[in-house]
């Protein structure tokens, strides 16, 4: 059996909002948890789903970070969006993220509703 960590904590992650690991480190895999926009404590900050996107695209990259990935790492990640209107705008901002020709497998749909109220929520393996 493969021994794994469970990322709960950290100097830089979100406290989990439910109880929940940030994320789960399995041999050369690690499933982080769906981040929303949340700041270190877990309280939900809101904004546009631009703005809600970047903090909760922060928060993926501090618990990848936390166990000792990296964004280069990520192989698959799921967005779930409240309203496909916003996907273009997210879809610029999603490119940026990730060198030409390097991006991560990815599916995209909407959500019937997300905790909090979220517009958007990030869901991402990654393989070392």
């Amino acid at each position: 059996m493969t021994p794994k960590t469970f990322i709960t904590t950290g100097e830089n992650i979100p406290t989990p909002t439910a109880p929940i690991s940030n994320a789960v480190v399995a041999g050369n895999y690690c499933h982080v948890s769906g981040q929303i926009a949340v700041d270190k404590n877990g309280v939900f900050l809101g904004g546009t789903t631009l703005e809600q996107a970047q903090l909760a695209f922060n928060n993926v990259f501090a618990i990848l970070k936390e166990a000792d990935f990296s964004k280069e790492d990520i192989v698959f990640i799921d967005l779930a969006f409240i309203d496909l209107k916003d996907i273009a705008e997210i879809n610029q901002f999603y490119d940026s993220l990730f060198e030409t020709g390097r991006k991560p497998a990815r599916t995209v749909y909407q959500a019937a509703a997300l905790p909090f109220n979220a517009n958007i929520k990030v869901v991402v393996i990654a393989i070392k």
